[in-house]
Parts: structure tokens; sequence; C-alpha cells
């Protein structure tokens, strides 16, 4: 066996990503609104960004002119000069286009004020632990105690559930088994009725235990029937309980409206955020016009804190280098905003090319389109139109969308065209809101239904969409 060092050649091809093409996927992808929080970041890192009425204010006053430098520092002031003139005037012409649409009397301050107010729409914003702790800090005063109910609070799901017994709550935190049971007692007492509760069943019985009055078969009903009146099996409950088909819809109506099968659900974890959109589209003479949304996002422009670094740099190469870096930063960034609209602005061009007819008449009109499609008509890689469309929204005079709800494969009608899945799935929910309660449409009966509208598709097909539509099926959606 011989060892030893040798040279060779090979030739190969890689696809290596540079970290500017990185930053544009990454910028690419963000939402309205984590675009925002992207530029506050950069702005606070990189001294040559900087929002545009602060550059307004900050610019320097005329002041006494300096004395004349030496030949050898003015030399290297020219020579730096030079390098980074030709890259700054580039950087500050992208800041100009960057954003195509000005707003007019409406100000980034007044869009804030907006925005603001549509997040303070009245709601609780203590999360339930907090809303239950608060209640057991003043009735409670053992230590101890607090301790394994804090422990229980948070082992709480968000439909105030819980699933931990009182022994596996004793082994989690190695107290007596008393201890553990008079914690979870105290959760079960605590407001809202039915935090704590172990199923559904167990929660229902827990606020039917803190009402005056109830109806004599309710108990009943959620105690030994509770799976049959989920399932709509109306008439065995009325044979099993010799109860008659009313009295059951009463008792039924009076735990709809007197009970709350997820008692947590009301506490959100924090305030709810606005949908902004991405794109507006607008109607003008007839015609539609894709406008991209600047929103709340600031104007960036270049400080003028690179003409003081820039006397700095004569002397101290270390100086130099941290401008050459922050102004390539600051370049791609810049780049990569820019790059980010005007690719967002031709998929959704390319998009309402194709849907127009949603566009004028509604759901039903909405062609089939894939990705690929806009990927090869925008001349992009399929992976950017799904970036450019993730997480983004669409403004349409039928409503605010999703970009990627215009994606769908389709099936073909008997008139020859193409009819989006979406489409289908509407024409699908249409039909059972205007069946009989009665006597509800079975699945096959909704394939015939459509298939008199020229939709043909399989049963089975039928039975996913309804699923996916949340429709339950046709025994569960009678009424008696």
């Amino acid at each position: 066996m011989r060892l030893g060092l040798t040279q060779s050649l090979r030739a190969e091809q890689r696809l290596i990503q540079s970290p500017q093409m990185i930053q544009a996927m990454q910028v690419l992808q963000l939402p309205l609104l984590e675009l925002k929080d992207q530029i506050d970041q950069e702005l606070q890192e990189n001294v040559f960004l900087e929002r545009k009425d602060e550059s307004e204010r900050n610019e320097p006053q005329a002041t006494a002119p300096e004395p004349e430098a030496p030949p050898e520092t003015n030399a290297l002031e020219e020579r730096l000069q030079r390098e980074f003139s030709g890259e700054i005037d580039q950087l500050e012409s992208r800041m100009e286009p960057n954003w195509r649409q000005r707003q007019g009397s409406s100000s980034a301050d007044e869009e804030d004020k907006k925005f603001e107010a549509l997040n303070n729409t009245p709601g609780r914003t203590t999360s339930l632990a907090d809303y239950l702790m608060t209640q057991v800090r003043t009735q409670e005063s053992d230590p101890e105690l607090i301790r394994v109910i804090e422990h229980v609070v948070f082992s709480l799901d968000e439909d105030g559930r819980l699933a931990d017994t009182p022994e596996m709550v004793s082994q989690q935190l190695l107290v007596p088994l008393p201890l553990a049971e008079e914690a979870v007692a105290v959760v079960r007492d605590l407001e809202p009725a039915g935090v704590g509760a172990r199923d559904l069943r167990d929660c229902l019985i827990m606020q039917l235990g803190h009402m005056t009055f109830v109806p004599p078969l309710t108990r009943r009903l959620v105690e030994h029937h509770l799976d049959d009146l989920a399932m709509n099996k109306l008439p065995k409950i009325a044979k099993e309980t010799g109860a008659s088909l009313d009295e059951i819809k009463e008792c039924w109506e009076f735990l709809r409206v007197h009970c709350n099968p997820h008692p947590g659900a009301e506490f959100q974890p924090g305030p709810a955020t606005g949908v902004v959109p991405d794109v507006v589209i607008e109607d003008v003479d007839g015609r539609f016009e894709v406008k991209s949304q600047r929103g709340s996002l600031p104007e960036l422009t270049i400080s003028s804190v690179y003409r003081n670094l820039l006397q700095e740099a004569k002397n101290d190469p270390k100086v130099y280098d941290y401008l050459r870096r922050k102004i390539e930063a600051a370049k791609w960034f810049i780049e990569a905003v820019h790059q980010r609209q005007n690719t967002i602005e031709r998929v959704a061009n390319e998009i309402v090319r194709r849907q127009e007819g949603f566009l004028r008449h509604g759901e039903q009109h909405l062609k089939p389109m894939k990705m690929q499609d806009i990927a090869d008509a925008v001349h992009v890689h399929i992976s950017t139109v799904s970036r450019a469309t993730s997480g983004k929204f669409i403004q349409t005079p039928q409503g605010i969308f999703d970009m990627k709800r215009f994606f769908s494969s389709g099936t073909m009608s008997d008139a020859g065209d193409m009819v989006s899945q979406q489409a289908v799935k509407d024409t699908l929910k249409q039909i059972v809101d205007g069946e009989d309660k009665d006597n509800p449409l079975s699945d096959d009966q909704l394939v015939d239904e459509l298939g008199k509208r020229g939709v043909h598709i399989a049963r089975r097909t039928v039975t996913k969409y309804r699923k996916a539509l949340g429709i339950d099926s046709s025994s569960r959606r009678k009424t008696f």
C-alpha cells in the first residue's frame, strides 16, 4: 500500500448562491409587515441607510470652508471619492424609483394611525393563564398550593382543557397527591366555567352545574347521548329516551346558546393583526391596473453620514474597509427590496391578465392556473413565483385574497372550458346552501346536481371538496 500526496485536475459545475442572492430570496418571501421589520433592522445596523424625512432634517447647514488639506491628503481623498462616487450615485438613483406609487395627501404617519386603529379593535388582551392566576392570587395564600395551581394553569390547552390527571401532576412536581388534587379542583372552580375539564362532556357538565335552571332532559343528553347529538341522530335519541323530537331539539338549542365548548378560546395570546395587501387591483376606465402597496414602509435614502466617514478614511484603512462593506450592504438591500416589488408586480400583472373573468364576475369565473404557467410567462423559476405569492395578499374588486388562492387545477365542463377547482367548490357550496334541509342531498345527488351545471366529477371528489369546505354529510345536515 502506497501513501503520499498527489495532484489531479477535474472539471465540475456547481450552483453556488451568493449572499446577494440569498438576501434577495429572503426579502422576496417576506410579507409586507415582516418586510417593514426587516427594513427597520437594516436602518439600525447600516448608517448608510436613512429614512427620507430624517435625512431632510439632518441635512448639514452651510459652514465656513475648511482649511485646505495637504497635497497628499487631497490625492487620497480624490481616489476615495472616485471609487465611491459611482456606487453612491447608483445607490441614490435606486432610491427614487423604489416605490413607484406616491401617496397624495395621505402621509406615512396617517397610514400608521389608520393601521393602529385597525389593530385597536375591542377584545381581550389578557391570556387565559394570566386571567386565571389573577383569580387564584386573590383566593389562595398557601405558596406551595399556588405553585401547583400555576403548573396546572399553564398545562391547559387553548380550549382550557386539562389532559394531565392529578396523579400525573403529583409525579411531575413531586408533591403529595392530595395537594395535586386540591390544585386541580381549584382550577376547575375558576371562571370561565368549564376550565380544567377533561373533555367536551366534562366541560358541558361543569357549565350546567353553574346554572340556576337547566331543562330536565339536557343533562341526560350530555351524559349519555352527546355522540348521537353530534351525529344528528335525533330519532335514535328519541327512541332511547322516550322524549319527543321537539323536546330534544329544545335541549340541544339550550346547549348551543348557553354553553361554550371552548371556554378558553376567547382569550387570545396577543392582539390580532390586520391583513395588509401587497398588491391593489383597480378598475380604471374598464381596464384593470396593478399597483404595489407601500403600506407603512419608510422611504429610504442615503445618509449624509458617509461624507463625514469619508473624511476620517483619509488616514485610516480600517475606516476605508468599513465604508466599502457598508456601501455594498446598502446597495444589496436596496436592490433586493426593489427587485421584490418588481417581481410581485410582474406576477400580479400576469395573474390579472389570466383571471380577468374572476375580477369582473366573481368566483364562478376563476380559471385553472398553475404556478409553472406564471413562471413561464414572466420568465422566472417556479420557486420565485412561490416566494412572490407566499403570505402575500391581493386586493381585488371581489375582495382581499391570498395570492395563492388563484392557483388551482381544473376540470373540463360540458362547454369545453376548464373550470377551476375553487369554482367547483363554490358551486358545490351554493347547491348545499339552497337544498331542502328536511331532505338534504347525498354525495351521489350532489354529483348529479353538478352534472346538470356542466361539471362532471367523481363522487369521491365531491366528498373531498365537501369536507374541505367544512360541510357535514347529508345525515348530519338533516333537520327534524
